[in-house]
Parts: structure tokens; sequence; C-alpha cells
């Protein structure tokens, strides 16, 4: 490659089609603690704006004065209810759920196998992503990636592009020789803030948001049988995402 040297990944959504399961999971912890809420598709949709789970279980509980039977403040339900959520997810991942989206994999591997640094910024839990990945990718996943940044990790979320710049610090590379592939619109402005090209794959919940500035947009990273659907930029002929591609959109911003 002439100029890319590193592909960031966010996680869900990104990774692995996660998000319905999420929601699914926030549902089912409301339930056990017996919180009148049900986040159905068009509100979570909406809730998506707010980075990290238990932000958007604190914001929520609070915008609409949702209460528990214990005498907890606000803080406390909100850890408590994603604590619980988080067990739910992951369990799920574990049954077989989820799975990579189409062309991960793929790209994993070739990334791999041409000394491309890969790296994920996410704003979920370590826990949450270990389980991923090794769902996803086998027991080894995590020798796959140089760098795992989460939300334990900074104090300001996404949009802020703190998660990038601490990723671009700990891999030692340029922003101007990385990739991060993402799937919402507060993720594709904290990889710009940070001064890195995006690639969007976007999902049921992201479909219709706005990607200003992102260098490529597509339902999916593809596969040479499973083609893309590009919805904006510039694929320079090709029907699926390479790292020849990933390079040419970086030499893109250089012209």
């Amino acid at each position: 490659m002439k100029y890319l040297k590193a592909i960031i990944f966010d996680m869900d959504g990104t990774l692995a089609d996660t998000e319905e399961i999420h929601r699914q999971a926030f549902n089912s912890a409301f339930d056990e603690f017996e919180i009148d809420c049900h986040w159905d598709q068009n509100l979570y949709k909406s809730l998506l704006s707010i980075s990290g789970g238990r932000e958007r279980i604190r914001r929520y509980i609070s915008e609409n004065d949702l209460k528990s039977g214990d005498n907890i403040s606000i803080e406390e339900l909100a850890v408590k209810i994603h604590n619980r959520k988080s067990e739910i997810y992951r369990q799920r991942l574990v049954d077989g759920q989820v799975g990579l989206r189409t062309g991960v994999a793929r790209l994993l591997n070739d990334a791999i196998q041409n000394n491309i640094v890969l790296a994920i910024a996410t704003s979920s839990s370590i826990n949450n992503v270990h389980a991923l990945l090794k769902s996803g990718l086998g027991k080894d996943a995590l020798n796959k990636f140089n760098t795992i940044v989460t939300c334990e990790d900074i104090s300001e979320q996404k949009p802020s592009p703190a998660i990038y710049k601490l990723v671009l610090d700990r891999i030692g590379i340029e922003h101007s020789c990385c990739v991060a592939i993402e799937d919402t619109y507060n993720g594709n402005k904290s990889a710009i803030g940070a001064g890195i090209t995006t690639v969007i794959t976007t999902h049921m919940f992201t479909l219709d948001d706005q990607f200003d500035d992102a260098s490529l947009v597509v339902n999916q990273l593809g596969e040479p049988d499973s083609p893309m659907k590009v919805l904006s930029g510039n694929t320079h002929g090709r029907n699926y995402v390479t790292l020849e591609l990933l390079d040419e959109l970086i030499a893109d911003k250089k012209d």
C-alpha cells in the first residue's frame, strides 16, 4: 500500500450487526427491573444519537421520570440496568445469535497478510468487545488487533474525537495513513475530527443518517459474490471494499 498503514474499526453495527440484539437486551433488562419502558426500533434509532448504553439509559429514565422499586439514584439505577443488559447481550453472543458483517473477515485477513495495523475504537465495554470477537473470530481474535480503545478508556464519548486520538497515540501512526470504518453519525464525526478518512457501512438503524465528509458510504463491505450498494463516494471501479480501495480513498484526500 502506498498510504494505508492502519484500519480502525468501530464495533457495534460495523464489525457485526449487533444493534438489534442490543435493543432486545435493553428491553429484557428493563423488564427484569420492572421499569415501565420498551424501546421499539424507531425509538432506539433516535437513541443511537447518544453514544454509550449507560448514557442512553441514564438520559432516557431521567427525561421520562422512570423509577424502579429500589430507592436509588438515577445514576445507580442506570448502572445496574446497564450491567444486566450487558450480561444478557453477551450471553446472546455466546449463543451464536450474531455473526460478522459481510466482508469483515476477508478485510481483516487481508490486512493482517499485508502488515496493515488493526485497531478498534468503540463506545462499548471491553467485556462486550471480547465476547463479540471471540464469538465471531475465535479465541485468538484479540491478537488480531494492535489496540482496542473502549468507553472505559476515555471521558469524552463519540462524537468527540478523543477515542480516535487515543487510538492514534497508541498505534503511533499518522492520521493521514489511517481509515476508520464506522456506521453512525457520531462515529463518522468522531473519526473525521481526528483527521481520519472514513468509510461508513450503514444498517437498519443508521441508513438515514447524515454522513457529511465520509469518503465512502455503503451498505456493507461486500464480497466478490455479494457486492456492496454504494450510497455515496468513489469506489474506483470496485464492487466491494479492498485494501487497494482504502488506499485510493486516502490518496483522494491528498489530491
